[in-house]
């Protein structure tokens, strides 16, 4: 039997309830589509942001932004339950400094160009949801690093200060604010897990350098579930790794992930053959060869329940 929509009385008449509808910047990466399937499931209206729209069949609306300057695209946060803001150009490339230079600029200017739109509007949205990264604590080794820990001092964690700086000091007294520190993300569709898994199947599945470089990642279903919590529930308001209870070494990584695609051991890579690897790649070595433990210690506290908080389990059911 269908469920009826819900209704609100207009003058004695019943209408159709409005659906709450939730902006996506940047919306068309891994988790962005991600995130726009499972809040078109829960009956959200989703709008993306994007610089170049496209036409879908499944609900997603697009509209056109550069990510800089203040547009029509300004109407879609007016009345808005949320805004969230996954734009900034991908870090899977040559950290040179021109390219170190648009990580950021794309990144600072998502966020004021967003910050500049609540001024514009009559009715800001109820809360804005920010995504930054794990990068912001550099390579720490084996430290745990919760929420408290200090920013860290590579290039990375230097754009991501000043990405979340841009975001805390943007001015919305009527809009509750998360920020997102989110890890390497495990999914089917993108990011690094099937790139991974395919030189895995190639017998080519070692660890990466010593292996000792920890990562942190999380199932992209719960990845979901965290924006959706920090969408929802009106006692989040802070900065929270999102990031799985636990993180691994890449050797242990890589050792689960041979053995959810029946892999036999294989030796790992020296340093410089990943060096040699990623420049063939035009990617960064130091995206492989460094990483940081987190402790998604404030999502524990909020009773934030993981699905997959271990890596076998994550990888049986993506793989």
């Amino acid at each position: 039997m269908r469920d009826e929509p819900e209704c609100q009385s207009i003058g004695g008449m019943e209408q159709p309830a409005h659906k709450k509808r939730v902006v996506l910047a940047g919306g068309s990466g891994l988790i962005g589509r991600s995130l726009a399937k499972e809040l078109l499931a829960r009956n959200y209206e989703v709008v993306v942001l994007s610089r170049s729209p496209r036409e879908h069949s499944n609900g997603v609306r697009e509209v056109e932004w550069n990510g800089i300057h203040i547009g029509e695209w300004i109407q879609h946060l007016n009345g808005a339950a949320a805004v969230v803001n996954l734009a900034g150009r991908n870090i899977n490339c040559p950290h040179n400094r021109k390219n170190i230079l648009e990580i950021a600029q794309s990144r600072l200017n998502s966020v004021r160009a967003l910050a500049g739109a609540l001024g514009h509007i009559t009715h800001q949205p109820r809360v804005w949801v920010q995504a930054s990264a794990i990068g912001f604590y550099g390579n720490q080794g084996d430290q745990v690093c919760t929420e408290e820990t200090p920013n860290g001092a590579d290039k990375l964690a230097e754009v991501c200060r000043e990405w979340e700086n841009a975001f805390n000091s943007a001015v919305m007294p009527k809009t509750r604010r998360v920020l997102l520190r989110i890890g390497v993300v495990l999914g089917r569709d993108g990011g690094a897990l099937p790139v991974l898994a395919r030189i895995t199947r190639c017998f080519l599945g070692g660890a990466a350098g010593s292996g000792k470089q920890y990562i942190s990642w999380i199932h992209q279903s719960d990845l979901n579930r965290m924006f959706l919590e920090a969408i929802e529930r009106n006692d989040l308001a802070a900065t929270f790794n999102a990031t799985s209870p636990c993180p691994v070494m890449n050797k242990e990584f890589m050792c689960e992930l041979r053995h959810a695609l029946h892999r036999p051991w294989s030796p790992p890579a020296p340093v410089w053959a990943v060096g040699l690897g990623s420049w063939l790649m035009q990617t960064e070595s130091s995206l492989a060869l460094s990483g940081c433990r987190c402790a998604p210690q404030r999502f524990l506290e909020a009773l934030f329940r993981f699905q997959f908080p271990d890596l076998a389990g994550a990888l049986n059911d993506i793989l």
